[in-house]
């Protein structure tokens, strides 16, 4: 049975110290990441509470970086200013509604149940993570004033992304068509975002899952029912 052992001619030991330094390197960097990731957490959950008590244009980065228990300067080192802390705030939101609606987009299930997942996403937002909910309902779905361009685009994505679930229930004869499929996606949207808005400002939170399945199934069933073929006046 050959021996093995360690050539420094073929396998020098500058080499091996090499791998080891770059494996410490990728370590370090790992771990710069990981504690980047975290102070991001703390200034981002500081932030979407402070923006909820005093509003996006009364709160100040050092009221932000206050809530968070850092320095007023680390804020900037992390985000430029109040406004690129406020759109880091929305993207996790919209990152997470286009990620769902993307693999809506691929699955091979009802309409009801696509547009069940929209609702879904909606109620368990809100029951998680209330105050994120809160700052999008009262700063942005409900506020002109901070509805820029950029963000807009979102909406819009939001909506057209929507609109071709509606169409596919059109198509598939689940929904009616003598409707247009926008102003299906109008009703259906603006239904379920006056519901989750109407708990927001009324403070009330989702007590557990089965309050959620129960207004999840109300605002599903309204919707269907008045959007279901066969309810025209003028069949």
């Amino acid at each position: 049975m050959p021996v093995l052992y360690w050539n420094p001619v073929t396998y020098p030991l500058s080499l091996l110290e090499g791998e080891a330094a770059g494996a410490i390197t990728t370590m370090e960097r790992e771990t710069h990441t990981s504690r980047k990731r975290g102070k991001e957490d703390i200034i981002f959950k500081a932030a979407v509470r402070t923006i909820k008590d005093k509003g996006f244009h009364r709160a100040r980065m050092s009221d932000i970086a206050k809530e968070a228990g850092i320095s007023y300067g680390l804020v900037y080192h992390y985000f430029r200013n109040k406004e690129d802390l406020f759109d880091s705030i929305l993207n996790r939101w919209w990152d997470s509604l286009f990620l769902l609606l993307h693999d809506l987009e691929k699955r091979q299930t009802k309409v009801q149940d696509k547009l069940s997942r929209i609702i879904e996403y909606f109620l368990e937002t809100y029951q998680k993570d209330p105050e994120l909910v809160n700052v999008f309902i009262t700063e942005v779905s409900r506020s002109t004033a901070n509805l820029t361009r950029h963000r807009l685009e979102h909406f819009k994505k939001w909506m057209s992304m929507t609109e071709a679930i509606i169409k596919e229930g059109q198509e598939s004869g689940v929904l009616r068509v003598d409707f247009k499929a926008r102003y299906l996606t109008y009703i259906f949207l603006g239904a379920l975002e006056t519901f989750v808005s109407a708990m927001v400002l009324a403070g009330q939170e989702i007590k557990d899952d089965a309050q959620k399945q129960r207004i999840s199934d109300s605002i599903l069933e309204v919707f269907m029912n008045g959007a279901r073929p066969g309810n025209s006046k003028n069949p």
